[in-house]
């Protein structure tokens, strides 16, 4: 029904139909970074990349990425389609990477599942549905991860770099400073994850120092 409205919405749906149904990891890990805006995903993604000799992919895929504004004007429903939609496309991306080198994420589906928790919950983190709730398991379908990590930082730091950056602010970016209870509750959803759960990095520190906890993480678990 969307696609008759928007044309890129059967671009995407044409994507997905091309992906494989159940997609096998190869034989090297697969790493995913998490966090809110301005938490160093794209400075430590980087650099472990770079020292692991990696694959970065990111979510959404470069495929699907450049139409984000479109579907960031879409209601809620659409909107999030189009990002799950995004995991599943970037699936396929992961499957094929993964079989050549190390693959390092920036999102995935943790990313898409916290936001959508977080915005259909109002209120505190209390109003969230309860920590055994089906919908902090990561999908049967979809292509799980060796490693998930969580990067925080605490509120004042975060908003201090997203300042120092100037970048326009999404929607969510905007609702996130703007509104502390947003911002607790997708922070708690990412916690609550389950099968794989988020391994919290304090990302405060030095950008090196960082990269040698989420080195040792990666040792440790891959």
């Amino acid at each position: 029904q969307c696609a008759e409205r928007i044309p890129e919405a059967e671009a995407v749906l044409d994507l997905l139909e091309k992906c494989p149904e159940h997609q096998k990891k190869g034989g090297f890990p697969v790493i995913v970074f998490e966090g809110l805006d301005a938490t160093g995903k794209t400075t430590v993604t980087q650099a472990v990349k770079d020292t692991l000799n990696g694959v970065l992919l990111r979510s959404p895929p470069a495929c699907i990425s450049h139409w984000r504004t479109v579907f960031d004007d879409e209601p809620t429903p659409i909107k999030r389609a189009f990002y799950a939609a995004g995991n599943y496309i970037l699936a396929s991306e992961i499957a094929k990477a993964s079989t050549q080198a190390p693959v390092i994420i920036d999102r995935y589906w943790h990313s898409t599942a916290a936001y959508t928790i977080a915005t259909e919950t109002s209120g505190k983190v209390q109003d969230l549905p309860p920590v055994q709730d089906e919908v902090y398991q990561w999908p049967e379908d979809l292509l799980k991860p060796d490693l998930v990590l969580l990067l925080t930082v605490d509120p004042e730091e975060r908003v201090r770099r997203l300042q120092h950056r100037g970048l326009e602010k999404t929607k969510e970016e905007a609702e996130l400073e703007a509104n502390s209870l947003f911002r607790q509750r997708v922070e708690e959803s990412y916690r609550r994850m389950v099968n794989p759960a988020c391994q919290e990095v304090d990302a405060s520190p030095p950008k090196e120092e960082v990269l040698k906890t989420v080195l040792q993480l990666i040792r440790k678990h891959c």
